[in-house]
């Protein structure tokens, strides 16, 4: 019988065009049943009931999965599988990926660390608007290392994102998603080919397509994973989201734009908002790098080091005030960091346990720090 290796690497290569017939009725099935999860104690969990919510994760912090994809530089196996166990370990039921994160080498690590464990036990999303091909040539590409045997390109039409799910379905080995985030169609994306034209197909294809998917029962909710605001707007304008995946815009360094425009729409609509990139893919862990080979605004260094200071100052550090800052927020339902081993993971789910005098707060917002508007309260008792 084909073991579960064996199995990812087929389905990877896409040698399992027949099973995603087999798989969606499955999904089906285990999509009706209520997660019976709670958020573990060690870590702040999210108030059930609230109606204005939106869709929710059990608890306020999930794991980033660009790391085990590659992210800069290559992760040994045993590296990954070593983070994602000091994540569980850690009480961590949430976790995050996509077919982008390594043309498809997160997903199958995180398909196999998640083998064997009781399906509503944990929460996954993933995303759409990729549909990867293996291409042997393929070496490293942009921000993702090794040798990754997969190409891609963009598709957002409805058969495109219906595919996306059963591909990563496959990759993940697993019979459904919770989540699914119309992935990088924003203007800054200097890869995508007519931003306007592709949103307009999103609109018209993705959008309903992934709306009758939960109307299925084959997810639960959908939404978008992008790095700018105005994506997030249009599909708020345009459809229902129930969540949505806001990368970049939100952080300890910048999170006005945010909290003016995303964050009240989102509210008015019913939508939870999940934070990506909360430590500015480690420029707020202390790393000389802002996101993913941007340049580090002017200011930014200097403003960094005040915080930090300060944070000293009241008994906590820079990377726990940027974790809970991006947490506290009511319409957020999660921040999600990265993490590239056993370590990392460690010492983010512990910023995420800790108390931080309010105190501090309020010295980063009498020195216009951080936004007098910002929320910073964060209930690290749930």
């Amino acid at each position: 019988m084909t073991d579960r290796r064996q199995f990812l690497r087929i389905a990877a290569l896409g040698g399992l065009a027949g099973a995603t017939t087999m798989l969606a009725p499955r999904a089906l099935a285990d999509s009706n049943v209520q997660h019976e999860m709670r958020a573990p104690e060690s870590l702040p969990g999210n108030p059930a009931g609230d109606a204005a919510a939106g869709y929710r994760p059990p608890q306020k912090y999930g794991a980033g999965g660009t790391q085990i994809g590659n992210m800069f530089f290559e992760t040994s196996d045993d590296t990954a599988e070593a983070m994602l166990q000091a994540q569980w370990d850690a009480g961590v039921r949430y976790f995050d990926t996509s077919p982008w994160y390594g043309l498809g080498l997160s997903e199958r690590r995180l398909g196999h660390f998640l083998d064997g464990q009781k399906r509503s036990d944990y929460m996954l999303s993933s995303k759409v608007g990729r549909l990867l091909t293996p291409d042997a040539s393929m070496d490293s590409h942009g921000i993702w290392a090794g040798d990754l045997n997969f190409n891609y390109r963009y598709d957002y039409t409805a058969a495109g994102v219906r595919r996306s799910v059963e591909d990563s379905l496959q990759r993940l080995g697993v019979p459904s998603l919770d989540m699914v985030f119309i992935h990088d169609l924003a203007p800054s994306n200097k890869d995508l080919d007519d931003y306007g034209a592709q949103l307009k197909t999103a609109i018209e294809g993705a959008m309903p397509e992934l709306t009758k998917m939960r109307e299925e029962g084959l997810i639960k909710g959908w939404g978008m994973g992008v790095n700018d605001i105005e994506p997030s707007l249009a599909a708020l304008d345009n459809a229902e989201p129930n969540v949505i995946l806001q990368a970049t815009r939100y952080t300890l360094m910048n999170h006005e734009d945010a909290l003016e425009r995303l964050f009240p729409k989102c509210e008015a609509q019913g939508c939870s908002v999940v934070i990506g990139a909360p430590l500015g893919a480690g420029f707020l862990a202390g790393k000389d790098r802002w996101l993913y080979g941007d340049d580090t605004p002017q200011g930014y260094p200097e403003k960094r080091a005040r915080i930090s200071e300060i944070a000293r100052q009241h008994g906590t550090d820079l990377r726990t005030a940027a974790l809970q800052f991006t947490a506290a927020p009511k319409i957020v339902s999660a921040t999600i960091p990265g993490a590239r081993d056993a370590k990392q993971a460690r010492e983010n789910a512990a910023s995420m346990r800790a108390t931080i005098d309010p105190a501090f707060w309020q010295a980063l917002k009498d020195e216009g720090l951080i936004a007098e508007a910002a929320p910073t309260a964060l209930d690290t008792s749930a």
